[in-house]
């Protein structure tokens, strides 16, 4: 394993897999993320404008470098149809060497 200061993971969700591929696919088109992976079917319960909701929702896992993050929130924004898509940055702090070489040679 080897520490890594540049790699991020970003979670987003959806409100279908359709949704799902087609951000997925654009963010790769894009050079913003090295891979996206869609997880479907999750029931996510929150409060939004006063009110507790529950809807299904599919996970994106976002596989991209610091260096695109800002670029990345405004490709995310620009397509999601929800108001305030959820967008959350967890640094990796270690990861295999080829694996993290990957993610940087295919991320701008």
């Amino acid at each position: 394993m080897k520490q890594d200061k540049d790699a991020r993971i970003v979670f987003c969700t959806c409100p279908t897999e359709e949704v799902g591929k087609a951000i997925a696919g654009m963010l790769v088109q894009r050079r913003l993320a090295a891979c996206v992976n869609i997880i479907d079917g999750l029931t996510s319960i929150y409060e939004w404008q006063g009110k507790t909701e529950s809807d299904s929702e599919c996970q994106l896992i976002i596989k991209t470098t610091v260096n695109c993050l800002d670029a990345l929130e405004a490709a995310i924004t620009e397509q999601h149809p929800y108001e305030l898509p959820e967008l959350i940055a967890v640094p990796v702090s270690e990861g295999s060497a080829g694996y993290m070489d990957w993610i940087r040679k295919n991320t701008q």
